[in-house]
């Protein structure tokens, strides 16, 4: 067989490199977000007697037929003040324009801390589970929220880092004495595991979509409460590090909508 020209490895070695190049990765993520963005939303509740009527809780994302939204269950199972007609409701955005809509929770998992919401309106574009059982330490994430969205705006952000363990839901200690009765009953009924991100949540990001930064599959939902309170339990000042639940317990909640 003949040798390949100099000329033909320099042109594979050219081509290698820049299919590698962070450059790249870049782009596909900014691509990723122009179409992440229109499903992401803002999860609250809105009484008209109020000023600012809205109240942010944190955020969530459209799935299913696009009048479904998936966030936290702590974001969304808040107590409503029925006297003053205090309501739960999500923010979209639709041709530029924020939204308004009411909500109302269809499914709920407070093992998992996840909740799915059913929007009045037309549908708006919905994101794709994707598998999370296939994802890997060292994978490159993304997710899409609003992160302290009552002091920055109600603008999405999008923040990137990569899955740093996959990890129990619960760490192991000392004694006992050290987890509390939420941790504890957990551990009777038996843990799962979470993602760990080398990427860093704020109070705002809960329910935010943990994705795939070139496909946009959603691999996770972002959470800061639940989380944090089973693995840094023991801890006087809780770490910055962030966590996701993996999709796939959200899958089996979307499978119990009717």
């Amino acid at each position: 067989m003949a040798e390949r020209a100099p000329d033909d490895r320099r042109r594979r070695l050219v081509c290698a490199a820049l299919l590698s190049s962070p450059l790249l990765a870049r782009a596909a993520l900014s691509d990723t977000i122009v179409r992440v963005k229109p499903s992401i939303v803002i999860v609250g509740t809105n009484m008209r007697s109020r000023a600012p009527s809205f109240e942010l809780k944190g955020s969530g994302f459209v799935i299913g037929d696009g009048t479904l939204v998936a966030t936290n269950a702590h974001v969304s199972s808040v107590p409503l003040d029925a006297d003053r007609f205090e309501t739960l409701a999500v923010i979209a955005s639709v041709d530029g324009r924020q939204q308004l809509r009411e909500a109302r929770i269809v499914a709920s998992s407070t093992e998992n801390d996840l909740a799915i919401l059913k929007i009045q309106g037309a549908a708006l574009p919905a994101l794709k589970i994707g598998d999370s059982a296939n994802v890997r330490e060292g994978q490159a994430v993304a997710f899409t929220g609003f992160p302290i969205g009552s002091v920055l705006g109600f603008t999405p952000v999008t923040h990137r880092g990569i899955v740093s363990a996959i990890t129990p839901m619960v760490i192991p200690v000392d004694n006992v004495s050290q987890l509390n009765a939420a941790n504890r009953n957990r551990l009777a009924r038996g843990t799962f595991t979470v993602f760990q991100l080398d990427a860093t949540a704020y109070p705002g990001n809960s329910g935010s979509p943990l994705f795939d930064p070139d496909s946009g599959e959603v691999i996770g939902v972002i959470n800061m409460v639940l989380v944090k309170a089973g693995k840094e339990s023991v801890l006087s000042q809780p770490s910055g590090i962030s966590y996701a639940i993996p999709a796939s317990h959200l899958s089996a909640l979307l499978a119990t909508v009717r």
